[in-house]
This record gives C-alpha cells, structure tokens and sequence, in this order.
C-alpha cells in the first residue's frame, strides 16, 4: 500500500509540474514579462493548496481506495487540454493551469492512507517514504523539455495522461484502506472546524508553509533563477533543478526516519539553520561553481528533511479520524508557501534586477520559523506526548 501510494503521488506530482519546466519557452515565445512568468507557474501550485483542504476531508471519509483513483482521472483532463489546444494565448494556458492544480492534492490524499497502515513509532519513515513521491516533480524537470524538443509541444503532455489513466485503473483495483481505519461521522462543516480548532494544525501549518513551500518554490522557479541570473541554457536549467528536486525527495525519509529517533523537533531545527545559512551565502550571488551550487544544495537538502519532519509530527499530535483534514489544511499552507516566493522573486528582479533581497526575505522567514521551532512546538510536544522525549 505504501508502494502504491508512493507511486500515486509521483505520477500526480509530474503532471502537477508540467508548465514548470517550460517556463522560459513560454516566456521567449509569448513574450511574457517576469511577473507573468512567474503568475503561469504558480497557478497549478496555488490551486492544488487549496485543493488539498477539501481533498483531505473527503479523504477522512472515504478513504484513498476511492480518492486515489479519482483524483488521477480527474487530472487526466487539463493535462490533456494543456498539450492538445491550450499552450497558447496567456489566458489559455492560465486556465490549464489552474485545473492542473488537481494533481497537487493527490499528496492529502496519500497521506492517512499510510498513516493508518503503519504504528506510531514507524510512521515517520513512512510518511517520508511515501513523501518521495515528490520526486514526480524531478522526472517532468528531465522529461518535459526534451520531449517538446524532440516530437512536438504535445508530447510529454500525452505521455503524462496515458500513465495517470493507467495508475488510476491499477489503484482502483489493487489500493486498499487499512483495516479498522476511523471514519469519521459529523458533517463536512463540522469537521473541517474541529481540524481548525486543533493547534498542530496552525503550528504544522507554519512549519510546512517554509519547508514545503521553500522546496516547491525553488522547483518551479530555479530554472528561471539559473537562466536569469547565470545565464545557463534551458535544457542545462532544467537538469540542475532536478538535481536540486532529487537531493530533497532523498532527504524527506531520512527528515522522518530521524524524527523517529531523535525527535522532529531537533531535526527541523538543524534544517530550518541549514536553510538560513544557504539564504544568506545565495544573497551575495556567489559563483555558481562551487559556492553557489553548494548553497542551493544544502537548502534541497535541508527543505527535504523539514517536509518528513513535519508530518512525524502531524502523525504524532493529530487525533485519529483527522489526519487527512489536518494534512490537507497543512497541505495546503505547504503550497501557498510555494505560489508566494515565485512572485515575489519575479517582482523584485523586475524591479531591482537582482534576486537578493528575495533570498534574504526567505532568510527572514527561516529564522523567525526556526524560533517558533525551539519555542512554541517545542512546548506543545511535550505538553500533548509528555512520555515522548522533549524534542
């Protein structure tokens, strides 16, 4: 099941990434400014946020065997709009962009479904496991732009559709929900303000919106941060933003495996340090050999195990029966952290011709979340799981 899961969300997660890499294609051939750029890659990300909060309930209620399987199909439809008739005008691609979001909540939809099937102690190597499925954003990084040059616009959005329709047909038949999984009985409403009213939801919330959000910002924007700010090619932009994509899907399990052990508290406090010193080294545009490539791959590293962090620490704290409305709010604030930076970093560059002061903004940002870490969740922990060790 975690196999299945897994795979669910890296397919969802590649068709989710799709205009992504083909941002600077976009942007030469409709003559797109920054910000506009920067709007058409975002869209997908906000819109699968806020997906995820409705997509999380309904999952509480029928469980991923059902879920699954729907929101792939469902997905089916804008990726195949996109790559048939909607790559041109702006509008166009705008409106593919935003039902492309659909594919963004396939990971609140994996998660209580690993959840259930694991115990306490093992849950946050699995989730983290499971969170590899981000990884999905990597293979359209590798696939998409060659695939366009090589057999025509259409293609990898085709070859996209053709393998979320097969998950769809294989979850729907092999996927099952744990035995004994709580399915919770009050009303849609009534549900969604109890998870609002649970205080891991705001703190996790906070946490994922830099981790999360810092790793999907970075994926959508750095090939348009290479080629602007060092001039690399397209093709070579793309390669370097997988290997930023790979390095923090790698380090997810590990961010959860060592929540197990040491407890998240003390991994996302050396992640959230580890981002920080990478933020302020990348706001001086060092060379990107070594220096600069050395910053932004301890930042992949450090975003990927602050994201496997977090949900060991939803799996601990969140009452049963509402890890999906929990992970879907989280989710969700994972996302927007994500849809933010890309704009802010194509404004600023529009307006200052540097990316500075966005890297030093995101520096702000992890020091102010690495002193609630130490504080406030810290506290919280070892009030709610007071047999747990303080971290």
């Amino acid at each position: 099941m975690l196999a299945l899961a897994t795979i669910g969300f890296a397919v969802n997660f590649w068709a989710w990434a799709l205009l992504s890499p083909l941002g600077p294609r976009f942007k030469d051939t409709l003559e797109l400014s920054s910000f506009q750029q920067s709007l058409l890659v975002a869209v997908p990300v906000v819109v699968g946020s806020l997906g995820r909060i409705p997509v999380g309930v309904l999952t509480d209620r029928f469980g991923g065997r059902v879920m699954f399987p729907l929101v792939s199909a469902a997905t089916i439809v804008p990726v195949l709009y996109l790559g048939l008739a909607g790559h041109s005008p702006l509008w166009a691609l705008l409106a593919g962009g935003f039902f492309l979001g659909i594919g963004g909540t396939a990971f609140t939809v994996g998660v209580p479904v690993v959840n259930a099937w694991f115990p306490p102690e093992r849950r946050g190597l699995a989730i983290g496991i499971f969170g590899t499925g981000m990884g999905g954003t990597a293979i359209s990084a590798l696939t998409t732009v060659k695939l366009v040059d090589a057999h025509g616009m259409a293609n990898p959005f085709l070859i996209t559709a053709a393998v979320l329709a097969g998950y769809a047909v294989i979850a729907a038949l092999l996927l099952r929900d744990a035995p004994g999984r709580t399915v919770p009985d009050q009303p849609l409403t009534r549900r969604l303000a109890a998870t609002f009213d649970l205080a891991i939801t705001w703190q996790a919330s906070a946490l994922y919106a830099v981790a999360f959000g810092g790793y999907v910002a970075f994926s959508v924007y750095l090939p348009t941060y290479l080629k602007t700010g060092y001039g690399l090619s397209q093709a070579d932009a793309a390669n370097r933003m997988a290997g930023f994509v790979l390095l923090a899907v790698a380090m997810r399990p590990i961010g959860g495996w060592l929540s197990d052990r040491i407890g998240p508290v003390r991994v996302l406090g050396g992640a959230l340090a580890a981002v920080l010193a990478g933020a302020l080294v990348q706001s001086l545009a060092p060379p990107l050999m070594p220096l600069g490539t050395l910053a932004c791959l301890v930042m992949a590293g450090a975003l990927g195990a602050s994201s496997g962090a977090v949900f060991a620490l939803v799996a601990m704290l969140a009452p049963a029966g509402t890890v999906g409305s929990v992970t879907g709010v989280v989710g969700a604030a994972g996302g927007l952290g994500g849809f933010v930076p890309p704009l802010v970093m194509g404004g600023l560059y529009g307006a200052y011709g540097s990316y500075a002061v966005g890297l030093l903004l995101l520096a702000v940002v992890a020091a102010a979340v690495l002193a609630f870490t130490g504080s406030g969740v810290r506290s919280h922990l070892t009030r709610c799981v007071p047999a747990a060790r303080p971290d």
